[in-house]
């Protein structure tokens, strides 16, 4: 038994015949209206700010599902909520020190340029961006108050407390 593909490959199809289904364009080959050069640059630069402050504010987007994951991790000092907060510690850092590679790409202009790295390029995200990056050091440091490796009682600091002298006491 073989199998005949030959009705299958005809000259015109039958559903060629098929009317198009609603909604349908059959224009492929109309150009949209182009746009002025400066106006596709403008339009480019104010994509870039926005994803500029799209990157600038994702620290703070990310927190609740930290805290989510601080609460799991439990108050105790354990393996996996010390991990859980070192790694809360120390991203800001490293976030802080990369700020300029980061917002390179965003920068006006083309990003290789030596001045899309500037401290000056972007003030206003960066300044959103550091203060989202302390929310979160903020963050790891409320939960090692909480889990106690921070000292804020007095208890804490009785190392470095001297003793006055002692009263004299005098028996008759």
């Amino acid at each position: 038994m073989s199998l005949s593909y030959a009705s299958l490959q005809t000259s015109t199809p039958k559903w060629s015949k098929l009317p198009p289904p609603p909604g349908f364009s059959e224009v492929t080959s109309a150009k949209a209206p182009s746009k002025s050069a400066a106006a596709v640059l403008a339009s480019h630069e104010s994509l870039k700010e926005k994803r500029a402050w799209d990157f600038a504010i994702a620290p703070v987007k990310s927190l609740p599902m930290q805290a989510f994951m601080l609460y799991m991790s439990g108050g105790g000092v354990q393996i996996f909520s010390m991990g859980i907060v070192a790694v809360l510690l120390l991203s800001p850092f490293k976030n802080m020190a990369a700020m300029n590679t980061a917002f390179a790409p965003f920068a006006p202009g083309p990003a290789s340029s030596p001045s899309a790295k500037a401290l000056s390029t972007l003030p206003l995200q960066k300044l959103a961006y550091l203060a989202c990056n302390i929310a979160t050091l903020a963050l790891g440091l409320w939960k090692c108050r909480s889990m106690g490796l921070l000292p804020t009682g007095t208890g804490d600091w009785l190392a470095f407390e001297t003793r006055g002298p002692a009263p004299e006491i005098t028996l008759l």
